[in-house]
This record gives C-alpha cells, sequence and structure tokens, in this order.
C-alpha cells in the first residue's frame, strides 16, 4: 500500500528510507519500514533514518523488530473525543486513533471509519484501529489507514499504540495481536508512565515476495521527480 526509496548508507551515516503513501504524503511507516529493513546486509540491532525519525530495527532470520520514535510528544491519551467506546489517541509520528470494541470481525469499516478517521477534533486526522481483546495478551485488530484511506491488512503503528494503551490499562507489557492479514505481530513495551511509553516495539515476520525490474524509463523519471525536489 505505499512506495519506499531507500539509501544504503555511507559511512558514519545510517541506512535512509522515504515512504510515499498512495495519495503522494510523505508519511512514517512501521511495518513498511520492517519489510524495507530486510534489504540491511547486517543482522542484529542498528539505527536508521525512516521518512525523518529516527529509529532502531533489530534483523534476525525471517523477521524484523522495529523501536517506535519516543520522547515529549510520543505518547497515548485516553479518551480525548466524545465517543460511546473506551478509546485512545496517539502520536507514533503520526496519529493513530484505537478503539475497544466487542468484535472487530462484525464491523463495517467502510461506514464507521470515515468518519473518524476525518473526526473535527483531530486536526490532521488519524488512522482508526478497532482492537478486540480475546485473553491476556492476545487481540484482533483490524485497521483503516489515512493516505491509503481503506483498511489494509496490518498497520504497524496502530498496533504499537493498541499495545501501549492495553499495556497501561491492564499491566500486561506484552502483546499479541491477529490483524486482518495472515501474519500476527508482537508488540511490547518496557514501561508507561502518565502515557508516554518507552522501549515500545513491534515485530514479526518479514518475507520477500519476488524481484521487480523497472523499465529504465521509469528509473529516468523517477530520478527527475526527486532531484526536482531537493
Amino acid at each position: 500500500d505505499g512506495l519506499f526509496l531507500v539509501q544504503r548508507p555511507t559511512p558514519g551515516q545510517p541506512w535512509r528510507m522515504d515512504h510515499w503513501e498512495p495519495d503522494g504524503s510523505l508519511t512514517f511507516c512501521s511495518n513498511g519500514t520492517r519489510a524495507a529493513a530486510a534489504l540491511v546486509d547486517t543482522q542484529g540491532e542498528q539505527s536508521l533514518n525512516s521518512s525523518g525519525s529516527e529509529v532502531q530495527i533489530r534483523i534476525a532470520p525471517g523477521e524484523v523488530g522495529l523501536r517506535l520514535p519516543e520522547g515529549p510528544g510520543f505518547d497515548v491519551k485516553e479518551n480525548p473525543l466524545a465517543l460511546d467506546v473506551p478509546h485512545a489517541f496517539g502520536w507514533t509520528g503520526t496519529p493513530h486513533l484505537v478503539l475497544d470494541v466487542p468484535d472487530t470481525q462484525a464491523l463495517d469499516l467502510e461506514t464507521l471509519a470515515p468518519p473518524l478517521r476525518f473526526h473535527p477534533d483531530l486536526p490532521e486526522g488519524a488512522n482508526v484501529s478497532f482492537v478486540q481483546v480475546l485473553e491476556p495478551g492476545r487481540a484482533r485488530i483490524r485497521s483503516w489507514e489515512r493516505g491509503v484511506e481503506g483498511e489494509t491488512l496490518c498497520c504497524g503503528q496502530g498496533a504499537a499504540v493498541a499495545g501501549a494503551w492495553l499495556a497501561q490499562r491492564t499491566g500486561l507489557r506484552s502483546w499479541v495481536f491477529q490483524p486482518a492479514g495472515a501474519d500476527s505481530v508482537r508488540v511490547s513495551v518496557a514501561s508507561m508512565v502518565q502515557g508516554v511509553w518507552s522501549q515500545l516495539w513491534i515485530g514479526g515476520p518479514v518475507r520477500r515476495l519476488g524481484r521487480v525490474e523497472l523499465d529504465a524509463s521509469i528509473l529516468e523519471r523517477l530520478a527527475w521527480n526527486v532531484c526536482g525536489t531537493c
């Protein structure tokens, strides 16, 4: 649901990557960053810059973990809107609204999500995720993403905010989420203090599905467009 351009590191500099949504907006995407990080040559933990956000990644065979940005402004606020269900708003570099519902599978996201995604009390709008707790430490999640303007198989940052919020509510600091896609994602957080997280990680499988060789004319136009915005 997006396009990454990846720049290999120069001496003393981290990997750099930029992500564009289908609507052309430049955003930080955690799952996309995890997928793009599979191109990194070395395993273990290291830093990279993704759409302007400095993050840590942890690469192991077949999976990639990502530590979300943290510090002032990166937090979870409970019940900021006048809604009938428990909810929270989180900022990870992009805005996320998470709602606790009885049954995610029964929801009509095409009807429910857009009014929340464009809620008038959220100036930048928000990605919207609906969470159903199945048992302690395990939940379902469905997400409607801005830029895509539709449901996606998994919103990594939405799951991360949901995990941080559930950790704050329950004291359980590790959660496994089953999104609309086949692969589950794991979220863990070291601590939550007044909604501010420390060491918020999301991880899960990453598989290379194939290789695409772009026509030379496309690469030429892409290079011109990128240089034309410098």
